[in-house]
């Protein structure tokens, strides 16, 4: 597993569980909008903070999302050097005898 690979797991890991926790445990809402995770409160937010603070949340999820995508489609190691390889062995095939080491 490559390290961008796992750094985009644990934070898609991260961010679902702190949503996760933070909304089972506001589930009763009320005006003050005191957010607390694991029965401990964090902070006491307004409308706009709680606005905020989801946007931020969304946002590190995607970058998670993003991140996993990448390294599982993008493989890190060996491309480079197997298409050089390729291409010279294609080159020498097609020289003629005169040329060939």
């Amino acid at each position: 597993m490559t390290r961008m690979l796992f750094v985009g797991l644990l934070l898609l890991v991260a961010t679902g569980a702190f949503v996760a926790l933070a909304i089972a445990g506001n589930l009763s809402g009320g005006p003050d909008y005191t957010v607390a995770v694991l029965d401990h409160p964090i902070a006491t937010m307004n409308s706009l903070a709680v606005f905020s603070a989801g946007l931020v949340l969304a946002l590190l999820f995607a970058l998670g999302l993003a991140t996993v995508v990448n390294a599982a489609t993008h493989p890190r190691h060996g491309g480079r050097g197997r298409h050089r390889a390729r291409r010279t062995t294609a080159a020498d095939e097609t020289a003629g005898p005169e040329t060939r080491p």
